[in-house]
């Protein structure tokens, strides 16, 4: 089963809680605190997978969870460190925050992506330890992992689309031209998954190709099975557009490609854009005037044009020529650039309160949605800094911390985040 679209929830491991303990050892009194830290829960981490050609996986399973730390323990031992979660997709697919729509990798390289950051351990009482406060008897929890509903897109790579309607020869062309090997049969829509094969022009040249399901007339609005793979166009440097010259299926050959740019359009305009090479195919079929009337409509809208006929490679070679040298002139496969997911939307959605603990004049503030806010805010950047302040200040955590009774120069602890208070 092909599917090229999943939307799924991911959520990062939790920090281990911090260890509250005393140093014990004969002859020793009042041995100082020593808890451990809590362990880091596992990150999700997203990673290319070229054995994997499809989404099919994430039809069945939609919520990943990676472990948590473990605690902290006494003697300054710290809890062990949880694993990564590794989720492994095809090469192409892009990952989006859902709500947003914000990009927020393109897994078209090698290079893991770590989407949720297992949240850090909690410090045991032995960092709480002052020169006026030397039994803390008080620790912190691990903090939450990060948690994300995200949308898995995949938009496969490839130098050349490969358009038309069904049954004018798209899958006997990539036959004959490349090792893939598609179903070939006189019937609409054969071809129900994108297909891909790569194009051998000599030692160390080649490119991919991709032929994608046939396109009718309405497909940019979901008629047909065209509108599902529209998406596997938008990488391609450029596209071949291949026509039944002959009109053996009573079509006529000029509608038929103003109807697929059409299509094109309406999906993604800039589509329309893409630099095209025309092919005519089936021309065993076609009269001497068909060829010809058709081949001065092409040429007369700037394209340039072959003839073929792909069973028995007449005129392929040249058509694949012709796009190898296009291809040089052209710049590499589309790659999606990362995008940062607004601070406001995260604020908006995410906030849903908070508690405050206060421990030897330490105010303990928990908020498991502020640790997105962390996360993407630098905190040596005066104006993130200030960003971050007016989300304290609009979430009602600066006037909680009044009502708790607290005074300038006491300190505020965020999770691994300390400041003093000041009026």
């Amino acid at each position: 089963m092909f599917i090229d679209k999943a939307t799924i929830k991911i959520k990062a491991g939790d920090g281990g809680n911090g260890a509250v303990a005393f140093h014990r050892e004969k002859y020793i009194n009042a041995g100082g605190p020593d808890g451990g830290d809590g362990g880091k829960g596992g990150d999700i981490v997203f990673l290319v997978d070229d054995n994997l050609s499809t989404l099919a996986d994430f039809k069945y399973k939609r919520k990943y969870k990676a472990a948590n730390g473990a605690d902290g323990q006494g003697g300054r031992r710290s809890g062990k460190k949880a694993e990564d979660l590794i989720i492994k997709v095809p090469r192409g697919t892009v990952i989006r925050e859902n709500e947003s729509g914000t990009i927020m990798a393109d897994m078209s390289g090698d290079e893991p992506f770590i989407a949720a950051k297992g949240g850090k351990g909690g410090w045991g009482n032995s960092h709480f330890s002052t020169p006026t406060r030397q039994t803390p008897r008080f620790a912190k929890s691990g903090a939450p992992g990060e948690e994300w509903e995200v949308t898995l897109e995949l938009k496969l790579l490839a130098d050349v689309g490969l358009l038309g309607f069904p049954n004018v020869g798209k899958s006997s062309f990539i036959s004959v031209v490349s090792q893939a090997k598609p179903i070939i049969a006189d019937y609409h829509f054969t071809t129900i998954t994108p297909v891909l094969g790569v194009v051998s022009m000599g030692e160390g040249s080649s490119f991919v190709i991709a032929d994608i399901p046939g396109l009718i007339e309405g497909a940019s609005e979901g008629v047909g099975l065209g509108h599902a793979f529209l998406r596997h166009v938008d990488r391609c440097r450029m596209l071949l557009h291949i026509v039944d010259v002959a009109g053996s299926e009573g079509r006529d050959p000029v509608e038929d490609f103003e109807k697929i740019n059409l299509e094109l359009e309406r999906f993604n305009p800039e589509l329309a854009e893409r630099p095209m090479i025309v092919a005519g195919n089936k021309i065993d079929l076609a009269t001497d005037e068909q060829r010809a009337s058709f081949k001065e409509y092409i040429e007369s809208k700037g394209y340039q044009y072959f003839e073929m006929c792909a069973p028995i490679l007449e005129g392929t070679k040249t058509v694949i020529d012709a796009v190898a040298a296009k291809l040089v002139t052209l710049p590499p496969v589309v790659r999606y650039e990362r995008e940062e997911i607004p601070l406001d939307m995260l604020v908006k959605k995410q906030n849903t309160g908070f508690t405050i603990t206060v421990e030897e004049d330490v105010y303990i503030v928990e908020a498991p949605w502020l640790i997105k806010i962390i996360c993407r805010t630098d905190l040596d950047d005066y104006e993130s800094l200030q960003y971050f302040q007016r989300v304290l200040v609009s979430s009602g955590i600066i006037d909680a911390l009044r009502e708790k009774g607290i005074n300038e120069g006491d300190i505020v602890s965020i999770y691994d985040y300390e400041f003093e208070f000041m009026e």
